[in-house]
């Protein structure tokens, strides 16, 4: 009798590892279940590869708002050209990301002061921190307007894209080791691209300022539309000092 509660105690502790043995098995057979029924396989790291494959090539969506913000673009410049712009906005996107993995601020084909200083800058933080970052195999799955913005005079259009490419850092010195991203899968992500108008460049006093020239030299009365070519009120011809000049000033990665 002496030997009963260490008897009890034994049952106690097999019984709880049988337990717990059995919502192990119970939980293992439910994962596989719902990876068979999602992915078509019992394999659980099949599952977890097929699952990141997904996610590597599935784009990401992107804020579409051209619809609704292109007609009153249109209004305030009659000659804007959207597919034009968006051509040339994937074109400096593509260009400034060439330009980081390749070192090279040369490669970066559009954009003003402002924009090639970020580069400049993104470029010159990794060498202090002696990283190498990489976009391989770009490509750009969609662009829309997502915002337009008038304020003191700045006009600032906000395409947004989303992107695909094998995206992945390494060592200046050791590009052989990753030491984030992926060489394997694809990244996918979104970029904000800032189209900046500028009236009259010659006006500008800095041109990070963005201001614009939006009265008519003759009279003073403003003008109806930032993109008028004459002045409505004494009709003196405002194409000598409408430059029509935009730019490319920010590019931002929206992580999300």
């Amino acid at each position: 009798m002496k030997y009963l509660p260490i008897i009890i105690i034994l049952v106690l502790i097999l019984a709880v590892v049988i337990a717990i043995w059995c919502v192990i098995v119970y939980l293992r057979n439910k994962i596989r279940e719902a990876s068979r029924a999602l992915f078509g396989t019992s394999d659980i790291s099949q599952a977890a590869k097929q699952m990141k494959q997904e996610y590597a090539t599935t784009p990401k969506s992107v804020s579409a708002m051209t619809s609704l913000l292109l007609p009153k673009i249109v209004m305030d410049f009659p000659d804007f050209q959207y597919n034009e712009m968006k051509d040339r906005t994937e074109n400096v996107l593509t260009s400034y990301l060439r330009a980081v993995d390749e070192n090279n601020t040369s490669l970066l084909k559009d954009g003003n002061s402002e924009l090639k200083n970020q580069l400049e800058n993104q470029i010159q933080m990794l060498s202090a921190q002696d990283i190498q970052e990489h976009f391989e195999q770009i490509r750009i799955h969609r662009t829309e307007i997502s915002s337009y913005r008038k304020s003191e005079g700045r006009c600032i259009i906000t395409f947004q894209s989303a992107l695909e490419c094998f995206h992945y850092t390494t060592s200046t010195a050791d590009h052989s080791t990753v030491l984030d991203g992926s060489r394997e899968y694809k990244y996918q992500t979104k970029y904000n691209t800032d189209l900046i108008y500028i009236q009259d460049r010659n006006l500008v006093e800095n041109e990070l300022d963005h201001a614009l020239g939006i009265n008519c030299p003759n009279c003073g009365a403003p003008l109806s539309s930032l993109g008028a070519k004459k002045c409505d009120y004494c009709g003196t011809p405002m194409i000598e000092i409408n430059i029509h000049a935009w730019s490319f000033s920010n590019i931002d990665e929206i992580r999300s």
